[in-house]
């Protein structure tokens, strides 16, 4: 008699840690950067085009012994507008919470206007943003727009 296919991967637990979910494929490796993940010395597992029902394709992230800060959530907001992020204490889900696009972001993106104060003299960023779907930041100095597709992170 044969046996089933197996058709799912199990990955372990985490015990104390982050887990980011429903980021789309193609911005996984995005959220790596702007995090910094490569550099963790904590264990990080991620996974891309992974099946599911909500999204088609979807990645995840899963850090151990690491709890983003607000600055870090705002960041992986505007890559991946419909993560969400799982704290995990004791092998337990203590908040679960889909991530937002703020209203304001200052001081880690770049201005996408070369001409920007911002981009010749130590003054941090502000920006206000002005379209939550398609992600168009307005800078507070040059009031230049700065598309998704041109954020860059400081």
């Amino acid at each position: 008699m044969e046996e089933p296919l197996r058709k799912e991967l199990i990955v372990s637990a985490i015990e104390n840690g982050t887990v980011i979910d429903h980021i789309p494929s193609t911005a996984v490796m995005r959220v790596m950067k702007i995090l910094e993940l490569e550099k963790s010395k904590n264990q990080v597992l991620f996974g891309m085009n992974l099946e599911s029902r909500k999204f088609g394709k979807k990645g995840i992230i899963k850090v151990r012994d690491t709890f983003f800060e607000p600055i870090e959530i705002n960041k992986i907001a505007l890559v991946a507008p419909s993560a969400s992020l799982t704290v995990i204490r004791d092998f337990k889900v203590v908040e679960k919470k889909m991530v937002e696009i703020p209203d304001f972001v200052a001081g880690f993106i770049k201005c996408f206007n070369p001409k920007c104060v911002t981009n010749h003299e130590n003054v941090p960023t502000k920006f206000n943003v002005i379209d939550k779907i398609e992600i168009r930041l307005f800078c507070h100095y040059c009031e230049k727009i700065t598309k998704k597709e041109h954020i860059q992170f400081i």
